[in-house]
């Protein structure tokens, strides 16, 4: 699974680290094999190629790895996620999700037997995650038939449950912490990035979240498309911003904060007095990325990974705990 870190190095050198964590694979580089075919899915997510359900046998390839990738990234490849018919007149979204697919009936619109589920006993159709993100953001280029469709996103967090997508009738909806949801239209064949927060009032009697699913189709009614709506995915990113987020640590006499806020590409640098001297930001190969004055707010637009904030101020060491 992917993490940002972010540690604070002050002064002499004492330190901090604290993590973001983020969904594995969120960029789609890795892409693996069906066991019993000749396809791939991206690594940490599943298609239909790995569904359940009754209907499971009529399942085909819906995705697959492509070279058309989002503005600015590093990266290589993203999902490709198409639409097609079953029986040649079932329409079947293309779906990606971080959970197990069911298929379990003809009328696509039963969401009783055809939904996404965390398997939360098995790592391999659920996504562990503890941590409570603020947003989520994504890029995609959407491309349907007809320009008045819409594709969806929707992410849940949950408490220990095999939680349904959409809920159904059954007991999912009790066990939501918070959801992250978004109909979006046609990109204007461009990658767009997109940012959703997520809503934690839809909290019922649910525990605190453990689970994230998260579900991209190509259209936001099930059997809704026109049997050839494409989407393409890039770069998935959970947004914890400093207010909120366990990635800030107050220092216990002088009141310094320093966070990430991701959805800004800043590093965010609050104290309850003026700070004046400079910093340094290192990867982990302990090269130095970038280095300035200190500022409350510095732009920092290195992508995923692990980085090192050293302050040197005033001669002082500050322990962060």
């Amino acid at each position: 699974m992917k993490r940002v870190l972010l540690i604070a190095l002050i002064s002499s050198g004492v330190s901090l680290s604290f993590a973001q964590t983020q969904i594995g694979n969120s960029g789609f580089e890795t892409w693996e094999t069906v066991p019993s075919t000749t396809f791939t899915e991206p690594t940490n997510w599943n298609s239909f190629l790995t569904a359940s359900g009754s209907l499971n046998s009529n399942a085909a390839n819906q995705i697959e790895q492509s070279t058309d990738v989002r503005p600015g990234t590093s990266g290589v490849s993203s999902a490709r996620i198409y639409e097609r018919l079953i029986l040649g007149f079932i329409k079947a979204n293309g779906n990606l999700t971080l959970g197990r697919i069911n298929m379990g009936s003809a009328t696509a619109g039963n969401a009783d037997a055809n939904y996404n589920a965390s398997i939360t006993a098995d790592p391999n159709f659920s996504e562990a995650l503890t941590d409570t993100p603020d947003s989520l953001v994504f890029w995609a280029k959407y491309v349907p038939t007809e320009n008045s469709k819409q594709a969806r996103v929707k992410a849940s967090l949950h408490d220990d449950y095999d939680y349904h997508d959409p809920e159904g009738t059954g007991g999912s909806a009790t066990h939501i912490v918070a959801t992250a949801v978004l109909d979006y239209s046609h990109t204007n064949n461009a990658w767009k990035r997109f940012s959703i927060p997520f809503d934690y009032t839809v909290a019922t009697t649910a525990n605190p979240n453990t689970y994230i699913l998260i579900t991209f189709t190509t259209n936001k009614t099930p059997g809704g498309g026109t049997g050839n709506d494409v989407v393409f995915i890039d770069d998935v990113e959970l947004i914890y911003n400093p207010a909120t987020s366990g990635i800030s640590k107050i220092d216990k006499n002088d009141g310094i904060v320093v966070g990430m806020d991701n959805s800004t590409d800043n590093i965010i640098i609050t104290s309850v007095k003026d700070l004046k001297g400079s910093y340094k930001i290192y990867n982990t190969s302990g090269q130095e990325v970038q280095n300035g004055a200190i500022a409350s707010k510095i732009s920092f637009e290195k992508g995923f990974g692990a980085y090192f904030v050293h302050l040197t101020t005033e001669g002082k060491e500050y322990t962060f705990e």
